[in-house]
């Protein structure tokens, strides 16, 4: 086992299939591209044994325009991004997705700047690129990143639909924890090679010339977009496959939507992301409840959202990580609802927004949650926030959930090096002792020079709480002006150690 983040896992996993990487870098995406080169440095193979090379444009419109050059030359090239970034590339995503050409992006989920600049997390920018035309896979933990980064590519090379592999910014592509490493050789038992050699023959040749990027009027346009329907319609069951390939030989139990807990519960929340990991923690204390942990966003297939949906549920919260302004409704929640109502199902489907740039979500906002199901009348929700201007906030409840960790909190200032002295005592504990481990930073907008706090915890168990530390044993203070500015030992545990 290894005490990695979430960007580390994600490289590792993309490394192994792909041809080349080419990046601009964007905060919180940029340590992928940097492990990639790392390793590369250190001649690590890919499953075809070879190196894979970075190379930094000058824009990340520049880095999508040489990877889908490269795709037409049958390289299976990628890149990493996040945010803007991710928005500069989508003109290239739309040609990419028509042309069938199978690629990754790999996403560390950022807020898209509107009114401010936030490099925060959140779902808007995963959101954007909703009619590209790519499918969209989403991991909520660090080690479902390892295990399901694969999959992602594995079923675009299979099913020629290039993917989003997603998981959130700075909750998972920067928390360490403790996790299990896939090996290379499943990959090569599983890759489909006549796919590839496909992909491969399909490149641009001077001794079997082709033409593309043609310019098509209203005589065939339409007919050639209908056509690659069944692609689409191909790729549930093309992850599904793969998902279920990937449990077999890791013995684990994804599935594209997977469910969790009572299997006959009246409530359920539907969510996608690191949240549904908190979601877990709550459910395994009450029973009646239930979470669909969706996996394949887009396509978002009815069969297999049906496949999980206990019979016996009365009322749905979907929660949806973004805003989405002049909307009847955020995307998850309206792809529910057609679902629902397509098929004719007695189940009360409500909205509600949660973690906008990085906004913490507690066990607490959830339980809130299933309470707010109770009523008989729902409308659309917010939680983490107290809004005193809409007044739609749901209050957190004041439930005592157990918890089995031990928690530190460490507050630090900018580049005094407490973020990486936290993250060496998480990976000394994690890997020369038995110990589960999990570390968080949270961090202000201006990075260098702002208030750091590492929130730490560790256990027996493993330990997926995706929310801040919140009752530690010990407190950390590395600058003393922070002792008059913050209520830093707020929540400490009696008779325990502040240093």
């Amino acid at each position: 086992m290894k005490v990695v983040d979430g960007n580390t896992a994600c490289s590792m996993m993309a490394y192994k299939l792909s041809d080349i990487s080419f990046i601009y870098p964007i905060t919180p995406s940029s340590p992928m591209a940097s492990n990639i080169d790392n390793m590369n440095n250190k001649d690590i193979k890919n499953i075809f044994n070879d190196n894979v090379n970075v190379y930094e444009m000058q824009s990340e419109a520049g880095a999508i325009g040489m990877v889908h050059g490269l795709l037409q030359n049958g390289v299976l090239a990628t890149t990493y991004t996040a945010s803007q970034g991710l928005l500069l590339m989508i003109p290239n995503m739309y040609k990419i997705a028509g042309e069938l050409l199978p690629c990754v992006i790999n996403v560390a989920a950022r807020t898209v700047a509107t009114h401010a600049l936030s490099i925060m997390g959140d779902h808007s920018d995963i959101y954007s690129t909703r009619p590209t035309g790519f499918a969209i896979f989403s991991s909520s933990s660090v080690q479902q990143v390892m295990d399901l980064t694969g999959v992602s590519y594995l079923s675009s090379i299979k099913g020629r639909i290039p993917f989003v592999n997603f998981f959130d910014g700075f909750r998972t592509s920067h928390e360490y924890n403790k996790i299990n490493v896939i090996d290379n050789e499943i990959f090569k038992e599983l890759l489909d090679y006549k796919a590839l050699e496909n992909f491969r023959k399909n490149s641009l040749d001077i001794d079997n010339p082709t033409t593309r990027g043609t310019n098509q009027g209203d005589m065939v346009y339409f007919e050639a977009v209908e056509a690659r329907n069944k692609y689409y319609e191909k790729l549930p069951d093309i992850v599904n496959d793969y998902m279920e390939k990937i449990n077999k030989k890791i013995n684990t139990n994804y599935k594209p939507f997977n469910y969790y807990g009572d299997k006959n519960a009246k409530k359920v929340i539907v969510a996608m992301g690191s949240v549904c990991e908190t979601v877990k923690e709550v459910i395994k204390e009450e029973k009646g409840l239930g979470l669909i942990e969706v996996h394949l966003y887009r396509p978002f297939s009815s069969k297999y959202f049906l496949n999980v949906l206990p019979k016996s549920v009365r009322k749905i919260a979907v929660l949806d990580r973004t805003k989405e302004a002049a909307s009847n409704g955020e995307p998850l929640y309206l792809d529910v609802v057609e679902i629902i109502k397509k098929h004719n199902l007695k189940i009360e489907v409500v909205g509600g927004r949660y973690g906008l740039s990085s906004k913490n979500t507690t066990k607490n906002d959830i339980d809130a949650v299933y309470k707010y199901l109770d009523n008989k009348i729902l409308k659309t929700f917010t939680i983490g926030i107290n809004d005193d201007v809409n007044n739609i906030s749901l209050t957190p409840t004041t439930r005592n959930f157990k918890n089995t960790s031990k928690e530190i909190l460490i507050y630090g200032y900018g580049s005094d090096g407490m973020v990486t002295t936290s993250k060496n005592i998480l990976t000394l504990i994690g890997e020369k002792t038995p110990s589960y481990v999990q570390g968080y930073f949270e961090y202000d907008s201006k990075k260098s020079g702002g208030v750091t706090k590492s929130h730490l915890r560790f256990s027996k168990e493993v330990i997926n709480s995706p929310y801040y530390v919140t009752n530690p044993y010990m407190v950390v203070c590395s600058k003393d002006t922070y002792l008059k500015k913050y209520d830093v030992l707020n929540n400490i545990k009696e008779n325990n150690v502040a240093l």
